[in-house]
């Protein structure tokens, strides 16, 4: 919003630590991938150029300009929810995580971000009572998907409270879904599976035992590999389209979840092998457009391919 001459600005002066990218969360989400990337895949045998990784992490995460970042949150508390929200909350997880394996320059980052990921759960307690029905969208008004990520970075973060809020809320809005509507997926542009996406939210917050029986009510064609539009990858026809292009991220995301849900039901479960197949096949598929040049693919697919990954190990 522009209330006046002072909110017209450069991005890079309203948002000194994340811009860049297309939008302000695939700048935050990018943010994520090098801290993840130096953390664990940084080396003498590695490609990943850590020097210069550290140097951009050191310039953009200072104390200065993360005040700035969550004085915008504060100031207007609907900017950016829930999917921003969310993997600001997770970089300061990813940065939490680095820290205390001793990666070098880590606790200044994390330090340096923790504020803010305050800021954000602050944000999240208050908007949860008050939210009502979940978006359940393809995009980044999924709340299914923002509140996985939320609950994966509570944890690191300590935020005991928001992992409890966030769970009261799928035990309300989520765990009594059944049967859902997923020969409907995809819609055109979506970068997100809205069944997968909830399935693998309440995969977390279920015990082992009671999720694969609600999963059954929740995907009853699971056993016989239907619908074939949810499990098998999404072509994508052009990816120099913004919104098009969304479907590469689709497979990636699909891919983690899918991988998830295999994960969470037992060893015997003839449902496994299902999803496992689907899921390699949507990593396959999704790592190809990592080959693409244009900046409309590059600004955030890589996020979505360590997702995948981390679900594939």
């Amino acid at each position: 919003m522009v209330n006046g001459p002072e909110d017209v600005q450069q991005p890079r002066e309203r948002h000194p630590a994340f811009h860049g990218c297309y939008d302000w969360h695939s700048a935050v989400h990018t943010h994520w991938l090098l801290v993840r990337l130096l953390h664990e895949h940084a080396g003498p045998a590695s490609t990943v150029d850590g020097e210069a990784v550290a140097a951009v992490l050191d310039d953009h995460l200072t104390p200065a300009n993360l005040a700035a970042e969550a004085a915008v949150l504060r100031r207007e508390p609907s900017f950016e929810r829930p999917y921003g929200w969310a993997w600001l909350a997770m970089l300061g997880a990813a940065c939490t995580a680095a820290a205390a394996d001793g990666v070098p320059g880590a606790q200044a980052w994390a330090d340096a971000v923790r504020p803010a990921a305050d800021v954000v759960a602050d944000l999240v307690l208050a908007w949860l009572p008050q939210a009502g029905r979940p978006v359940r969208d393809g995009t980044h008004a999924s709340t299914a998907f923002a509140l996985a990520l939320l609950l994966d970075a509570a944890r690191p973060l300590g935020r005991d409270d928001l992992a409890a809020a966030v769970r009261a809320y799928v035990e309300e809005w989520f765990v009594p879904d059944a049967d859902a509507p997923l020969r409907w997926e995809p819609s055109g542009h979506d970068f997100l599976s809205p069944g997968l996406a909830e399935a693998d939210l309440v995969r977390r917050v279920l015990p082992a035992g009671g999720f694969g029986a609600w999963l059954s009510a929740f995907w009853p064609g699971l056993d016989a590999a239907q619908p074939q539009t949810l499990l098998e990858p999404v072509a994508v026809p052009d990816r120099t389209d913004g919104q098009v292009g969304h479907l590469d991220g689709l497979n990636l995301s699909r891919a983690a979840a899918l991988a998830h849900l295999a994960d969470a039901l037992p060893a015997d479960d003839a449902r496994r092998p299902v999803l496992t197949r689907s899921a390699g096949r949507h990593r396959e598929a999704g790592f190809a457009a990592l080959a693409e040049t244009g900046f409309m693919s590059t600004h955030w697919l890589g996020s979505f391919a360590l997702l995948a990954l981390d679900a594939g190990r």
